[in-house]
């Protein structure tokens, strides 16, 4: 029984999985598959997506992650903090945690209207300027089902990866602009986004222009970080 539940586990290491692509990947009967994976998902070894596909679960990227630095949230704090100073506006960082984005870091403004995101906030990938930057990098077939739903298009998704930034005006939140880039692993991977948001009266319609620049060079700094 433990080789059939790390089959399953193998199984969707490469991408989420309906049951009927979960029996095919595995060759397990179905109520077999659904069993093992209904318990492995009791242990959070296997979580859901918006779509109710199986998936990877949060506990093994926490397992994985038990004795071993962090280079990247290491450096989150400091780099997110001083974007804060530089721009005056709320800066975050965010990883993709299955079909959301989580907020591992942030800094806000210790004064005036900000628009506020609390550490482990669990935030859409369908909307925002971090959303986008995400999205921008992954395989067209990894993305259509979140782009059917999402407030941007795969035509915003090829401009982000043209100019290597992401600009988004009330596409989360009415009244809030953001500016996002790219942070990336030591393979060129992106490993998470980093952002600076506030209000639309501030940031205006074309936040990019007021922000990319410091954007991108907290984004270089965290990349440097992560690969040491």
């Amino acid at each position: 029984m433990l080789d059939k539940a790390a089959g399953i586990l193998d199984a969707l290491e490469p991408g989420p999985a309906s049951l009927a692509e979960l029996v095919r990947r595995t060759g397990l009967a179905r109520p077999t598959a659904y069993r093992l994976a209904a318990a492995l998902e009791s242990h959070r070894l296997v979580a859901r997506d918006v779509s109710g596909r199986f998936a990877l679960g949060p506990r093994l990227r926490e397992l994985a992650a038990v004795g071993t630095p962090d280079r990247l949230l290491d450096a989150a704090n400091g780099v997110v903090s001083r974007l804060r100073e530089v721009t005056g506006e709320s800066a975050q960082l965010y990883r993709r945690d299955g079909d959301a984005r989580r907020c591992v870091a942030a800094a806000e403004p210790t004064s005036g209207l900000r628009d506020t995101v609390p550490v482990g906030a669990l935030l859409p990938l369908t909307a925002g300027s971090g959303a986008q930057v995400l999205l921008a990098w992954e395989p067209p077939e990894a993305v259509a089902d979140l782009l059917a739903s999402a407030a941007f298009s795969v035509h915003t998704l090829n401009l982000v990866r043209r100019r290597g930034w992401a600009a988004s005006v009330a596409e989360r939140e009415a009244g809030v602009s953001s500016v996002a880039a790219p942070v990336r692993d030591a393979a060129g991977a992106v490993a998470a986004a980093v952002s600076v948001s506030g209000p639309l009266d501030r940031l205006s319609r074309s936040p990019g222009r007021r922000h990319a620049g410091a954007v991108l060079a907290a984004a270089a700094e965290l990349t440097a970080a992560i690969r040491g």
